[in-house]
């Protein structure tokens, strides 16, 4: 572990962390969602798509693997085992990857996002 993941890492820190680590495995449509002052559970959640259950599993897998080795973040992970939708909690950032069926039933970014943000997704 390096001098720097000692530091506990800012929020933003780990934002563009997770951001970077969902480009670089080609997961689509990200969206990231700025919960300070609306909600106490994070700072930040991100929304991502993976086109297949396996491509889910190995953006969460190597997600949680560079948070664990860069920053010294234990992820808290869910949902895993069946790939359709995986949670992860790095604390003060939530990641959600989905597969595009399941991202479209549950439109998770709409409870969170302004009704202009939404508009404009659609």
């Amino acid at each position: 572990m390096s001098a720097a993941a000692k530091l506990k890492p800012t929020s933003e820190d780990l934002l563009a962390e997770i951001l970077g680590s969902l480009d670089d495995d080609q997961a689509q449509d990200v969206v990231q969602i700025d919960l300070r002052g609306k909600s106490e559970m994070a700072d930040y959640m991100v929304v991502a798509t993976g086109r297949s259950t396996r491509q889910v599993v190995s953006i969460s897998d190597k997600l949680t693997e560079r948070l664990k080795q860069d920053h010294g973040v234990q992820s808290k992970v869910e949902g895993k085992d069946g790939g359709d939708w995986v949670l992860i909690d790095a604390g003060d950032v939530i990641v959600h990857v989905f597969r595009p069926e399941v991202r479209e039933f549950y439109q998770l970014e709409k409870m969170w996002l302004s009704p202009e943000q939404a508009a404009a997704r659609s």
